[in-house]
């Protein structure tokens, strides 16, 4: 970010704005390193050291949380437009809430809660807290607060200001519950943790986890006979079936920017896919409710004179969730779990592809410098080859979640990169390796195309961070998928 920029913006805060900016940045920069700060400049400078200027996202909400949404022109003309990312921007939820109850915080209010600490807290820290922020501080201090520990601070608003612990509960009953529980031993790859959770495998993984748990079959499903010499999934319908692309672009608030060259991968999409043979239907600037209740109707249709489905999801995302329009959360699990076999006994046996580009976190990977290695025998290294799972399993019915593919822009925890006028780095490069494929003569299938996506994907540099696809799947079979021309587009 331009540093006149941050100057400007600097000069126009004053010293309280400026603590309250240190508080808020508490999880993303060392608390040694913002003592003592009571010049805005100093915060940034802290920031850029973390790279969390590198676009105006984070500055963003940081300056709407504390209520300067007034400086927000500054950075309008400051947006870089070459690679975005499609996370969420990485500002605490705990601690916005701590700063929206110091709003609120009366001065009498602010007396009586620290008489409430007297006997916890040191009295000299006790009396060196001008404000409700350096009491939250405090507090962290002696570990009577953070993000899962809140008891202590409902239980003495209870006391001083009901009104002020109905927030803090309100946080604690809004939270994501996979930030409120722990894991469970059984869970699986994708950290779903009951039997109605698809096991998808990470092509990097190279045993099966048969120590974590079993893989649950459908009881319903239909008793049908798979040969195991067929390799291949049939693809013999025109068209082969049904591809939706949910494309969100536009969202309610500030916390999401605008996806700026969405509307290229869509473009790519249905281009691809139509070729392909496929059906297209394209939804636009969805809710999380619409898009679940949108792909439970699609589910439920029947696809006994279809091959496969496809759904490509566009939007911003957080680890294991995308996000509506609305800014609120939908699971992966919520996306895939309408296809299953038992849900949708026309598509059992049949491959079901997800796309998901959206960011899984708000950490950026870094490029490291492989180990050179002696050749070994055929003159081949497997170390860098990727590495399936061990194999299928064999049964007369089908499981539940088999003959799934989820394609993931980037791995867990980490940002995805888009260019404003080419679209997206993930989906244009699995656009373009599509296309070669199905013009090549060989039976080339989709496991091969998506590692071929990692490798050229991997190997960019995107504002001076890395980028990793992942597929997860639980395919029975090969699939291969060639040129048809029979594809149709339909708009929603």
């Amino acid at each position: 970010m331009e540093v006149h920029t941050l100057m400007r913006i600097s000069n126009e805060l004053d010293s309280s704005e400026v603590a309250g900016l240190c508080f808020l940045c508490r999880d993303v920069v060392s608390k040694k390193d913002l003592e003592g700060i009571s010049d805005a400049k100093d915060v940034f400078y802290r920031l850029e050291e973390k790279r969390l200027l590198e676009n105006c996202d984070f500055l963003a909400q940081l300056l709407k949380t504390i209520r300067r949404a007034d400086l927000l022109s500054l950075l309008e003309t400051n947006r870089q437009c070459t690679e975005e990312t499609d996370a969420k921007p990485i500002l605490s939820s705990y601690r916005v809430m701590l700063y929206n109850l110091y709003d609120d915080i009366e001065e009498k209010d602010l007396k009586r809660i620290k008489f409430s600490l007297k006997d916890k807290i040191g009295q000299r820290q006790l009396e060196e807290c001008k404000t409700a922020l350096d009491v939250f501080v405090e507090m962290e201090k002696v570990a009577l607060l953070s993000k899962m520990c809140l008891e202590e601070l409902h239980s003495i608003l209870q006391m001083v200001n009901e009104k002020l612990a109905v927030k803090v509960q309100k946080y604690i009953n809004e939270e994501p519950l996979q930030q409120q529980q722990s894991p469970s031993p059984a869970g699986s790859i994708m950290d779903y943790q009951n039997a109605d959770n698809l096991p998808l495998v990470s092509v990097s993984d190279t045993q099966p986890s048969y120590d974590r748990g079993h893989i649950s079959y459908d009881a319903e499903t239909n008793k049908s006979n798979f040969p195991s010499d067929e390799q291949y999934y049939a693809m013999n319908h025109n068209p082969h079936g049904l591809c939706v692309i949910i494309n969100n672009e536009e969202f309610s608030g500030p916390e999401l920017r605008k996806r700026s060259g969405t509307q290229v991968d869509e473009k790519a999409l249905w281009s691809v896919f139509s070729e392909l043979g496929f059906t297209v239907k394209v939804y636009s600037n969805l809710t999380a409710e619409e898009i679940r209740k949108t792909l439970i109707t699609i589910a439920a249709r029947n696809f006994s004179d279809e091959d496969a489905v496809v759904v490509c999801l566009l939007s911003h995302g957080e680890n294991n969730s995308v996000f509506g329009t609305d800014i609120k959360e939908v699971s992966i699990r919520e996306l895939t779990r309408p296809f299953t076999s038992g849900r949708a006994p026309t598509l059992a046996g049949k491959p079901k592809l997800f796309f998901i580009q959206a960011c899984q976190g708000g950490g950026y990977q870094k490029g490291s410098l492989p180990c050179p290695q002696k050749p070994r025998e055929g003159g081949e290294d497997k170390s860098s080859r990727l590495e399936e799972d061990a194999g299928p399993i064999y049964c007369e019915t089908v499981p539940s979640d088999a003959d799934f593919l989820l394609g993931m822009a980037t791995v867990p925890e980490c940002k995805s990169f888009r260019n404003t006028s080419t679209g997206s780095i993930y989906i244009q490069e699995l656009c373009k390796q599509l296309r070669l494929s199905a013009k090549s003569p060989c039976e080339e299938d989709i496991l091969s195309i998506l590692t071929r996506v990692n490798r050229e994907v991997s190997r960019g540099v995107y504002l001076k961070h890395k980028q990793m696809p992942q597929p997860k799947y639980t395919l029975t079979k090969k699939l291969v998928l060639k040129f048809v021309n029979a594809g149709r587009m339909q708009l929603s």
